[in-house]
C-alpha cells in the first residue's frame, strides 16, 4: 500500500482539511522514524511536502504497525488511525451530538 495515495483516496471524500499529524514507525523497533506535521493554515508548499513524505510502500496488513496519528477536517471530524494485530486503516470520526437532557433548559 502506498501511504501517499491511501490518505488522498480518503479525504478526497471529506474536503476542508484543517491540519494533520503523523507519525511513521519502523519496521523494526516501533519507534518513531518520522514526524510528519501539517499546521493549520498550511501552504501549497507545505501541502506537497507533506505528501512527498508519505509517498513510500508499506504493508498494511497483519504484522507491525506501520502508521500512526489523526487528521482534522474543519467542521471537527477527523480521521484516526486504526490498528489490530497489525492491520491497520484510516478510521473516520464525527464528534457526537450532545443529547438533549445535556443542554440547557428553555425558558
Amino acid at each position: 500500500m502506498n501511504a501517499k495515495e491511501e490518505l488522498l483516496r480518503i479525504i478526497i471524500k471529506k474536503p476542508n482539511l484543517l491540519c494533520a499529524h503523523i507519525d511513521v514507525l519502523s519496521e523494526t523497533s516501533y519507534s518513531i522514524d518520522k514526524k510528519l506535521n501539517l499546521p493549520i493554515d498550511y501552504t501549497p508548499e507545505m501541502w506537497d511536502q507533506f505528501l512527498n513524505h508519505l509517498d513510500f510502500q508499506y504493508d498494511n496488513g497483519y504484522g507491525t504497525q506501520n502508521i500512526e496519528g489523526t487528521i482534522w477536517f474543519v467542521n471537527g471530524d477527523w480521521l484516526e488511525r486504526g490498528e489490530y494485530d497489525g492491520s491497520e486503516w484510516w478510521q473516520y470520526k464525527t464528534c457526537p451530538e450532545i443529547p438533549n437532557y445535556l443542554k440547557p433548559k428553555s425558558k
